[in-house]
């Protein structure tokens, strides 16, 4: 009851006229940064930080919070429709081109809308309900969980890859080589970087996402030598009864999934889009047909992107703490303000919280409207000839890898990871294993070190904490159960040979 009358509170703040015109506002530009390939909402919000100083409090966050989770929405649409992802939708291309390839764009396109809006729902209530107590559960996390957290991603790899588990495990590993270029934290040395300045900082994961997926397909498309538009004819949004009964149940599978992941700091909606699509190709009733262009591949991996993008909110306000670069932006805007996020900032800025969280579930209505009925309007913009089309694109690819550190090497690196990505096409090899590589890999390595230093060189501390030991019997388990079945469908297929033989 009490949160009701707080949910009631922070409406009276969000509906006012101007924070309702900053919600669209936060929105609208959102789903725009979204369309756009390359630019992401970490250089968005960054470009518009100064424009909020003369803005009220309540208003500028609001704003801010729009354009975040307004481009978790819109950025589903470029994945779908040309296979160019932000780092948060690069799960969106595996089945969501591949219903763009069979001609049901916009069914995808609703799914992950309605979907989008379902994650989003899920985690608001939980964000109101428990937010004052629920980041505190990241301090339950020591090193050693967390490394056992990120060994469970890498089982993901068997269910994220569409070939073959060897070239999933293959590809896997070229994603953490790549993700341990750069300077080591711990001792400064370089490696991998064969002294180059530019990659001192290692490689940025928009350049490799943009590389492997969005100028790779470019190259594939304009090496086929086919004309042709992303998607043409009519546009089928509304899907039938059927098809909206398989979307609901992996929307809220991948909603519980983004909803506890966005609350662990190094979670976030990256890995919780991997972890749902893992989570929905195991136990969701069509997990055959997921990898193909399949509903299930889209709606699981568009609600936890979503639902995660809100609960990350949750140790930002509660504890203090930003899991990730956006979050570490919303927080030097909220210190800009003369706010300190935190246990007492329910308590001292009830008005801000309140509102924040009511703001939400408004925006969740517009970023709907937006990417439901309006989405044919959006498209529109892309029935131009490919020929014209793709230089555009390739044009802002260039722009969004430049914007992020105003560095030309950049661009040129993401020109690298299209030829890369275009030869991994060739040999029909998935990239989306190399993503997953790439972003646990880094956190893998410097959750084990802390784990061996405050174990004093013990492995036991693996087996000892709780929540590790549990995580890694379930590794095991799951290993033990897959080999098991790789043995017994072995068998079955030596019987079935012997058998046609003895008769």
């Amino acid at each position: 009851m009490e949160v009701l009358n707080n949910l009631a509170f922070g409406f009276s703040h969000a509906l006012t006229l101007q924070n309702l015109m900053f919600c669209a506002l936060g929105c609208t530009v959102g789903t725009l940064v979204g369309l756009l390939p390359g630019l992401g909402p970490l250089a968005t919000i960054s470009l518009l930080l100064p424009l909020t100083y003369s803005i009220d409090t309540t208003g500028a966050l609001i704003m801010l919070a729009g354009i975040y989770y307004g481009a978790q929405y819109g950025d589903s649409v470029s994945a779908i429709t040309m296979k160019i992802p932000h780092a948060s939708s690069i799960v969106a291309c595996i089945d969501g081109y591949q219903m763009t390839l069979k001609g049901k764009t916009g069914l995808a396109l609703f799914t992950a809308g309605v979907s989008s809006f379902i994650g989003g729902t899920v985690a608001i209530v939980v964000l109101a309900f428990l937010a004052p107590s629920l980041g505190e559960v990241a301090f339950l996390f020591g090193p050693a969980d967390y490394c056992a957290l990120m060994l469970v991603g890498f089982v993901c790899v068997s269910f994220v890859t569409t070939g073959s588990l060897l070239n999933g495990l293959a590809m896997c590993m070229v994603g953490v080589l790549l993700g341990s270029i750069g300077t080591d934290v711990n001792s400064g040395l370089a490696r991998f970087t064969w002294d180059a300045p530019f990659l001192a900082d290692g490689v940025g994961i928009v350049s490799i996402a943009l590389g492997c997926f969005g100028i790779a397909e470019i190259t594939k498309n304009l090496d086929a030598r086919e004309e042709r538009s992303p998607f043409n004819g009519k546009i089928k949004l509304i899907p039938t009864w059927p098809e909206f009964k398989r979307i609901i149940p992996s929307a809220l599978r991948g909603s519980v999934v983004g909803s506890i992941l966005g609350i662990l700091p190094g979670g976030g909606p990256v890995i919780a889009q991997f972890a749902a699509y893992a989570l929905d190709k195991k136990v969701s009733k069509y997990r055959h047909e997921i990898g193909t262009g399949c509903i299930e591949g889209v709606a699981g991996q568009a609600a936890a992107d979503e639902a995660a993008a809100r609960t990350s909110f949750i140790p930002l306000m509660s504890i203090g703490i930003p899991e990730n670069a956006v979050m570490a932006l919303m927080m030097a805007a909220f210190i800009i303000k003369g706010i300190q996020p935190g246990p007492n900032m329910i308590a001292g800025h009830p008005e801000l919280f309140w509102g924040l969280v009511a703001s939400m579930w408004i925006g969740n209505c517009f970023l709907l409207i937006l990417n439901v009925p309006l989405v044919r309007y959006w498209l529109s913009v892309f029935k131009i000839p490919y020929n014209v089309l793709f230089p555009a694109i390739l044009f802002f690819c260039c722009i969004g890898t430049y914007s992020i550190n105003n560095n030309l090497d950049d661009v040129f690196i993401t020109v690298a990871f299209g030829a890369l990505g275009y030869l991994f096409m060739r040999l029909e090899m998935d990239p989306s294993p190399l993503m997953l590589g790439f972003i646990l890999g880094p956190m893998l390595e410097e959750n084990f070190r802390r784990a061996m230093l405050l174990s004093r060189g013990s492995f036991d501390v693996f087996v000892n904490r709780p929540i590790s030991g549990t995580l890694i019997s379930l590794i095991a388990a799951f290993i033990l159960w897959q080999t098991f079945g790789f043995f017994r469908q072995r068998g079955k297929a030596k019987e079935l040979v012997v058998a046609p033989a003895a008769s």
